[in-house]
């Protein structure tokens, strides 16, 4: 069921994202390494600089995950519910306090 909040309450794949970090890390090694005893270093070079890049984002997904639940929710956290104050995207209408709340022009 669909409630409207989803862009605010989804949870990120940090654990597929730190696989495949695994897998690009793999590759780029095996390439930066392969182009540079082929001769090929401006390949060498650009296989070096996506190690680099991938390097760092394995870092950042080891880092959220070990912040715990605020980044990888387990499967017994719920999602966490929109904020009613802000009025934002997924806030429900008529909640507010005051009174001609909701009373637009009757």
């Amino acid at each position: 069921m669909r409630t409207g909040s989803e862009p605010v309450t989804a949870r990120s794949p940090l654990r597929m994202r730190f696989w495949l970090s695994v897998w690009g890390l793999i590759w780029t090694g095996l390439g930066t390494t392969a182009f540079a005893f082929a001769g090929r270093m401006g390949w060498a070079v650009a296989c070096g600089v996506l190690f680099l890049i991938v390097a760092t984002d394995l870092v950042i997904v080891i880092r959220h995950i070990r912040q715990g639940p605020h980044y990888q929710p387990g499967r017994d956290v719920p999602p966490y519910e929109p904020d009613d104050d802000d009025r934002g995207p997924g806030a429900s209408p008529g909640r507010g306090e005051g009174p001609d709340h909701g009373s637009h022009g009757r």
